[in-house]
């Protein structure tokens, strides 16, 4: 399997997501697609991981609330389009937590192999628990375990989400473009292939209580809901390979939750952990988006009137 690893400006989030995948599964290929990174940090940490592995960066830096993220995606398919290996896609903030074993990898070429309406696989623990999710086994020998979520009118995650496994030629052969939001890849997902199944053994996750990024100028909310939120670095504690053989041998059909099963190196964010600041806030939500429509549509125009 191929890790695709996407980062801006996030140079000690970076360096942990390649080391995680270095021990995971050692002798992957890594490549990284930077988004025009500026940051002292994430520069000293992509001439490091050149020495060892592949980094690209777009000819043109992006311009929409997630940066080149989904260009970069694209880039990535049409890179590794004759390849005839499952790659995985990550970002910065995100890390691979167990030994990835081979049976797993063979498991997954097979299910793709086999199913022709398959496009994407969703590798990572579940953020909150979720009584109504179904597991089923989804191969008769030596298979991986999967379930479905919901459908409830989410937005995202039914058929798609950012981070992912798949077959680059097969998106390929079915013209996809990655388009400019999840919701709008969720949909056209929903158009070419099947509902995307999440493994019941997850390999990765994204770090709890991370700060927001982008370079954008942080509202007086934002800021302080990082704050208390206690918004920093908390690596996952990678398993040993004993440890991982027992978790894809458990019993039972409940789905894998994140602060169920995993822990952090060191110092421990608060609980319940937090993947967006303003989570669970609506007070602070709806002041930061009053401050940013007032920077983006106001403040603006106050500066050009003088």
């Amino acid at each position: 399997m191929i890790f695709c690893i996407f980062s801006f400006n996030r140079g000690l989030f970076l360096d942990n997501c390649v080391r995680s995948v270095e021990q995971c599964l050692p002798g992957a290929e890594i490549i990284i697609f930077d988004d025009d990174s500026g940051d002292t940090t994430t520069l000293s940490v992509l001439n490091k991981i050149r020495n060892k592995h592949r980094v690209i960066t777009p000819n043109k830096a992006g311009t929409t609330k997630h940066g080149g993220l989904y260009g970069n995606m694209q880039h990535a398919i049409e890179v590794l389009k004759d390849t005839s290996s499952l790659v995985c896609f990550l970002q910065d903030d995100t890390q691979v937590v167990r030994p990835i074993l081979n049976e797993e990898i063979r498991s997954l070429k097979r299910l793709f192999s086999e199913n022709s309406s398959l496009g994407f696989v969703q590798p990572c623990f579940l953020r909150r628990p979720d009584p109504e999710q179904q597991s089923f086994e989804a191969s008769k020998e030596d298979g991986v375990r999967l379930f479905y979520r919901k459908d409830r009118n989410q937005s995202a995650g039914i058929h798609y989400s950012d981070l992912l496994i798949t077959s680059p030629s097969r998106l390929l052969e079915r013209h996809w473009v990655f388009k400019t939001s999840e919701p709008d890849n969720d949909r056209q997902a929903k158009a070419l292939f099947g509902p995307m199944p999440y493994l019941y053994s997850p390999f990765a996750m994204w770090l709890p209580n991370v700060p927001a990024y982008r370079g954008k100028k942080k509202t007086w909310a934002l800021k302080y809901a990082e704050k208390k939120a206690r918004c920093g670095y908390y690596p996952f504690k990678i398993w040993s390979t004993e440890k991982s053989r027992q978790f894809l041998a458990r019993a039972g059909k409940q789905p894998p939750v994140a602060q169920t099963h995993l822990t952090c190196e060191g110092q421990t964010p608060p609980t319940p952990w937090r993947y967006n600041p303003l989570s669970g806030n609506r007070l602070l939500k709806h002041l930061n988006s009053l401050e940013t429509f007032f920077h983006r549509h106001v403040a603006g125009r106050l500066g050009g009137s003088r």
